[in-house]
């Protein structure tokens, strides 16, 4: 099989996203996690731009290791001089030069003559060739430039020692077909283009960068320039996750062509790039989005849990992600809850298991997730349902700027009417001491939460405590439009459940 050659301009095009910015610290990282991953290109940025530019592609050609390192450059002898000076102590360094060969880019912004162009780009890469033997030459806009123009520029630029010739998308103005058919003519009306590598470079404007680029590999381009995530410019690029698992995952198309890419780490190299961006990955975004392997539907998971393939195309574990893909909610089937259950250790009889299905409708109608947490309340309060040896009869407490919290606690207990009137840090606290010294159990609290499950100010509260008793941790659950008498029930109900244990 012929090998794709993946280059990566997450640390170049990606940065230039508004907002994406990255320091040398971070786009060293970025690169080295790219390296692991197996990424044969890296455009490590445009040196010219700045000096902290420069010295940050300096130091991950000196540090980064197993890649080719790639600086950016326009058809400038400045810019390739500081491409060269960056890019100069890597193992494998690569000028990267462009210059825009469109009618609209030459006249509006160049205003400048095709022969003019075509002068200025055969200067430029000989000019690169003299410090570098690996040249790569973009003419900016190609898909919206003239045919023949661009057909006699890409045989110059060869003819003085372009390696690698790259067809931009510049603004994702393209169509599969369209865009396929312009690499195939490229392949045909060039006539030294075997002496190169040809590449392409598509933009997502239109949501078709991937698709593009993917119909110029079966044409016969074989360096793909991408970004992790698809960040870049405007709406991105084309996204290197999705190019290489369609690739891998439809080799009847693609039989003949193959990456390197070490698919396993594609998961923590997009959330390393969202971390340090700061650009959140979609929940729907394909390969690496949170949602692209969970299953709500009750249709699905049922089909998942009998054949992995019925609605997956790729394993999970082939990307790197880890955990469950079967979610609970309100599309959920008895088949998915029974079987979550009994992988948290619960084995419940069929009408054990109707009854925890119905509590489970209930609850996702009033929240979007349903945790491992919600599924053990479900079970403690549905299923192993515990007497309560200890009711609220009242709670009032006092608290304020100026004011040190008291709770008065009424209980009944058997029959028995009982009160405590306890101060505490606060009015949680000074609740949870008074039903301490009422029903006198003593266990940690391990953990406390809040969530509101109606909207509004008057949202009811649902509370969640574990409290735990000699390794053993007990579940208590409660909810109330007053967060304080939920926070009260919820840890009273875990008192109880603790008591009830033989």
């Amino acid at each position: 099989m012929e090998k794709i050659i993946i280059f990566d301009t997450t640390l170049r095009d990606g940065e230039q996203a508004p907002g994406a910015s990255l320091n040398q610290i971070e786009k060293l990282e970025i690169a080295s996690a790219l390296a692991d991953l197996g990424v044969d290109v890296i455009e490590a940025g445009f040196p010219v731009s700045s000096q902290g530019e420069l010295e940050s592609v300096k130091q991950i050609a000196r540090i980064v290791k197993g890649s080719v390192i790639c600086g950016l450059a326009r058809a400038i002898k400045k810019d390739i001089d500081a491409a060269h000076e960056a890019v100069k102590q890597a193992r494998h360094p690569r000028i990267h030069v462009f210059l825009a060969t469109s009618k609209i880019h030459m006249q509006y912004k160049l205003k400048k003559a095709e022969e003019e162009i075509l002068r200025l780009a055969v200067e430029a890469v000989r000019y690169a060739r003299k410090y570098c033997n690996d040249i790569e030459f973009s003419p900016e806009d190609a898909s919206r430039s003239e045919r023949q123009f661009l057909f006699k520029i890409i045989q110059a630029v060869i003819e003085v020692g372009a390696t690698v010739v790259n067809i931009p998308d510049t603004v994702g103005y393209t169509e599969p077909e369209e865009f396929g058919s312009l690499i195939k003519a490229i392949k045909e009306n060039v006539s030294n283009i075997d002496q190169a590598i040809i590449s392409v470079h598509c933009h997502n404007d239109l949501g078709l960068a991937v698709a593009n680029s993917l119909s110029a590999v079966k044409n016969g381009a074989r360096q793909v320039e991408c970004t992790v995530n698809g960040i870049g410019e405007r709406a991105g690029n084309a996204s290197m996750e999705e190019i290489i698992m369609a690739l891998r995952t439809r080799r009847d198309v693609f039989a003949d062509v193959d990456t390197h890419i070490k698919t396993t780490g594609i998961y923590k190299v997009s959330r390393l790039v969202s971390k340090l961006t700061g650009f959140v990955v979609a929940p729907n975004k394909a390969v690496v989005g949170g949602n692209a392997f969970r299953h709500e539907s009750g249709i699905h998971q049922d089909g998942i849990l009998k054949e992995r393939t019925t609605y997956e195309i790729i394993k999970p574990a082939d990307v790197g992600f880890t955990g469950s893909g079967i979610v609970l909610g309100k599309h959920s089937g008895r088949h998915a809850l029974q079987k979550k259950l009994t992988d948290m250790g619960y084995a419940l009889d069929k009408d054990a298991l109707e009854k925890a299905y119905k509590r489970l409708l209930q609850i996702a109608d009033k929240k979007k997730d349903i945790s491992e947490r919600d599924l053990e309340i479900i079970v403690a309060e549905e299923i192993y349902v515990v007497p309560e040896e200890y009711k609220i009869e009242s709670i009032d407490i006092k608290s304020g700027t100026h004011i040190k919290p008291e709770a008065k606690v009424i209980l009944n207990h058997k029959g028995e009417v009982i009160e405590k009137t306890v101060s505490g840090a606060g009015p949680v606290d000074a609740v949870y001491k008074a039903l301490e010294k009422l029903t006198k159990v003593k266990a940690s609290l391990v953990d406390y939460s809040i969530q509101a499950i109606t909207g509004g100010t008057d949202a009811l509260g649902e509370v969640t405590v574990r409290i735990k008793d000699k390794d053993r941790i007990y579940v208590g659950h409660g909810a109330d439009t007053d967060i304080l008498i939920a926070s009260a029930k919820a840890y009273l109900a875990a008192i109880n459940r603790l008591i009830a244990q033989p």
